[in-house]
């Protein structure tokens, strides 16, 4: 008797716990046009960590596009989402919770796939004459069927909808009047060839109103604010390009173009920065003296003014005591050998890596270090020059890894590094040009240093400091800044094609070559660190808190997405000059900020559509964020905006009588306008629920990828000088 009382408060108890556990969201049906999104969604409260399965026809999804949130600590949420829902996407969803054998079920969804209709006619161009009726066609096919046809002409609505295929009668017209045609302005200058005195322009000329173009006047100005302008060229056209001399080293400048036909001028095009490299000093030193003792000779001469040094001095004196230093470029030391140079086979690393860095790895004895580019949290960057086997160089920068290196596993990731960066061959990502190891007085283990090329206009975020704060500040127009984005973005896109994930991209970390074009520096091999970017939360290492996305700071979750998040963020840095990135909030105040939905605000000057792109990249949905392809495609169609080619009107009718030659245009079909309030495009992180993400915990089902390396200590290094202890600690490839 005790035994069934038992087993009938047990059994009354678990239908107690199964009743308390039920679905407080089902999914809905939808009906989806092949080719757009869905997104279906399911709640269940009861249990503090369900396990919720969705399923199709039966089967259990498996698929990385499913997302959980918390509602409270007992009632989860989950979403399945459908990229580009095609005809195989349709189908009967639901969801599933296990519970004690039991499966508890939600009511089910229908995804019913619409196909898209497509034009199998469209309207031709038609001459006519003045007055003669005609007819314009036009068809289309679905499904779905069946198929109307709106007509627009002249962005004027004509009629209601007529089935597929309709047909719009056009009675003849006459119009006349004069025309005066323009010349368009000249598009896509670029600056090439740029030396200390010249530099080779070329560029596309605009529409040029049916009149041949004779001549194009270049204008170029010199310093801030184009206070200095020079004498304006005429330059007979074609060929578009010219040679223009008579510039000074060192030196900003911007040009502009416009070309004229026996009509008129054209407008100028956008003013379009560049700057003179250094040159050699115009004048030997003057005032040359020496002072000979038994001891020492002591050489002094008077130092050059500013024109004729013709760009920075090579060094700059610490005091008056000594007129003339040198700086050994090898140290040589009488009391110990000069320790033997590193090889691979000393480092006992695996044969096929040692095969793949047969060509990558350098002879120290090759390089000769010179003054320091950048130091930091984690590293340094030298000039150098790299000598090769036939005694010619090249200038180099030589990024000098930590020197806490404790094992050959720690030289060995590092290279295993270096071999994956040697077969990245893209002009926005910074190229490997090799690895060599610096062989340390008393130490087993070598120090890797990274050779990467020399950039001659150094990192981007000093850059565009330069342009608002530097001695000669200089205008950044909004092309040359989308095409700062456009170089970052395709870099990017590259290296997600490698599966490579940044973790740390920053205008900080992307460095301008010679041609100003902008490269994506390999995992900060050759980057100039700026410790107040960086917070360091509890045993984690240091990170760039204010560039990190949500999931990141929350999960320490990294993916291709979170780097689109930091592009985002660098995006807002290049529209503000540099400035640096939630003003006024502390990096320890960043987490709580984001997750209440606070974004960086949209920048003075910045344009709606662009401050629209980089805010999709901070959707809380990492899903939901665009890829690094449609950031370009977007880009590339602002590019376009803001340099127009010319549009050839439609021609739908000509006046064949007119005697003197004039063509008479008919109105023109329009796709219609859209509405100022509207965006261009859709943001991709407008999705349903999305903004529940933000509140409380929750988490991903992602692909595994790396995780953040905790800072470790640091010890001096017998074998370099001061200058490149605390060394920048190995940056990982998760691939």
């Amino acid at each position: 008797m005790g035994l069934s009382f038992c087993i009938l408060l047990f059994l009354l108890h678990f239908n107690e716990g199964i009743h308390g556990l039920q679905f407080t969201k089902n999914p809905s049906n939808q009906t989806v046009t092949q080719g757009n999104m869905a997104r279906l969604g399911c709640a269940f409260e009861g249990l503090s960590e369900p396990e919720i399965i969705w399923i199709k026809d039966g089967e259990k999804i498996y698929s990385t596009d499913q997302m959980y949130i918390t509602l409270d600590a007992h009632h989860w949420e989950t979403f399945h989402s459908v990229k580009s829902v095609q005809q195989q996407d349709a189908g009967k969803y639901w969801c599933e919770v296990e519970y004690h054998g039991r499966i508890i079920s939600s009511e089910p969804a229908w995804i019913t796939v619409e196909g898209v209709p497509h034009f199998v006619v469209e309207p031709k161009d038609v001459a006519a004459f003045a007055g003669e009726p005609f007819n314009l066609t036009c068809a289309a096919s679905g499904p779905p069927e069946p198929v109307e046809v709106l007509w627009w002409l002249g962005g004027e609505q004509k009629g209601d909808f007529t089935p597929s295929p309709s047909v719009l009668f056009i009675k003849g017209e006459t119009h006349q009047g004069s025309v005066s045609i323009h010349t368009f302005a000249v598009f896509d200058v670029k600056v090439h060839h740029v030396s200390d005195l010249n530099i080779t322009l070329t560029w596309s000329p605009g529409f040029t109103g049916h009149s041949q173009l004779s001549t194009c006047t270049i204008q170029v100005s010199k310093g801030p604010g184009k206070k200095v302008k020079l004498p304006d060229v005429d330059v007979v056209v074609p060929p578009f390009q010219h040679v223009f001399e008579g510039l000074s080293s060192y030196s900003n400048y911007s040009v502009r173009i416009r070309c004229d036909n026996e009509v008129g001028s054209s407008p100028f095009s956008p003013w379009v920065g560049f700057h003179t490299p250094e040159a050699a000093p115009s004048a030997a030193p003057k005032n040359f003296t020496f002072e000979l003792s038994e001891q020492q000779l002591t050489l002094s001469w008077a130092a050059l003014d500013q024109e004729e040094l013709r760009g920075r001095s090579a060094f700059a004196a610490s005091g008056t005591d000594v007129p003339v230093s040198f700086t050994a470029a090898r140290s040589f030391n009488r009391q110990f050998p000069e320790p033997p140079e590193s090889t691979l086979d000393s480092l006992g690393i695996n044969s096929d890596l040692k095969a793949k860095l047969q060509d990558v790895l350098i002879s120290e004895r090759l390089l000769t270090l010179g003054r320091m580019l950048g130091k930091g949290e984690f590293g340094s960057v030298r000039e150098a020059f790299l000598k090769s086997e036939n005694n010619s160089g090249q200038k180099v920068a030589v990024k000098v890894l930590k020197t806490d290196i404790n094992s050959s596993s720690d030289i060995e990731q590092c290279l295993k590094e270096a071999a994956y960066m040697k077969d990245f061959h893209h002009p926005n990502v910074i190229k490997l040009i090799g690895v060599s190891l610096h062989r340390r007085a008393q130490q087993r283990l070598p120090v890797p240093m990274v050779i990467l090329p020399f950039m001659k206009h150094g990192d981007l975020h000093t850059y565009l400091l330069m342009s608002r704060f530097g001695d000669e500040p200089f205008t950044l127009s909004q092309q040359i800044l989308i095409q700062f984005m456009l170089d970052i973005a395709r870099g990017m896109e590259y290296l997600s094609s490698k599966n490579i994930i940044h973790r740390d991209l920053a205008a900080r970390n992307c460095m301008l070559n010679e041609n100003m074009s902008v490269c994506v520096a390999d995992f900060g091999l050759s980057k100039k660190i700026y410790s107040g970017d960086y917070y360091r939360q509890g045993s984690v290492s240091k990170l760039p808190v204010k560039w990190i996305a949500l999931e990141s700071l929350a999960d320490n979750v990294y993916t291709t997405q979170s780097d689109v998040w930091a592009f985002g963020v660098t995006m807002w840095e290049i529209m503000t000059r540099g400035q640096t990135p939630y003003p006024g909030v502390e990096n320890s105040e960043i987490y709580e900020y984001l997750i209440k939905g606070e974004r960086l605000k949209q920048p003075p000057d910045c344009p709606a559509d662009i401050y629209e792109i980089m805010h999709s990249c901070w959707s809380p949905v990492p899903k939901c964020r665009p890829s690094f392809q449609h950031l370009i495609d977007q880009l590339e169609l602002l590019w376009a905006k803001m340099n127009p080619a010319p549009v050839k009107e439609p021609l739908l009718y000509v006046n064949l009588e007119e005697e003197d030659g004039e063509q008479a245009s008919g109105p023109v079909a329009d796709a219609g306008t859209r509405s100022s309030e509207e965006p261009s495009w859709g943001v991709p992180w407008q999705c349903v629920g999305a903004a529940l993400a933000i509140g409380g915990d929750y988490r991903y089902i992602i692909g595994p990828h790396g995780s953040v390396i905790d800072e470790e200590s640091r010890h001096s290094d017998d074998g370099l000088s001061e200058d490149v202890k605390d060394e920048e600690e190995d940056v990982i490839i998760n691939v």
